[in-house]
């Protein structure tokens, strides 16, 4: 286990969906779901979909996941309004599934 893992205990992964006016208000709206994630340490990726949400996945130590799923529910990028956030298979992981934190096309 990576010394990131024991320090924070079980490595957690879920994907989101976010609704709401979330796309398109900034200069690639995505860059501070990016810039948050790295902030906090966690990998994954994130995406605008053709129904005007943003959708992608998060991974890493538990307090880091929770932390990353608050403000995705809370905040996200300056000018979004926020209506719901979706999280669904949240689980347990052995190791993460990426080295970084993405936008995805």
């Amino acid at each position: 286990m990576s010394g990131l893992a024991k320090a924070s205990g079980a490595l957690k992964s879920v994907d989101y969906e976010v609704f709401g006016r979330v796309q398109g208000q900034d200069y690639l709206p995505n860059q501070y779901t990016e810039e948050q994630a790295r902030k906090l340490g966690v990998v994954g990726w994130v995406k605008n979909t053709s129904q005007g949400t943003v959708t992608g996945q998060v991974q890493g130590p538990e307090d880091k996941v929770n932390a990353m799923k608050s403000w995705l529910s809370k905040v996200g990028s300056p000018s979004s309004r926020i209506d719901r956030t979706n999280f669904s298979n949240e689980k347990e992981i052995s190791k993460l599934d990426f080295s970084g934190f993405s936008t995805r096309y």
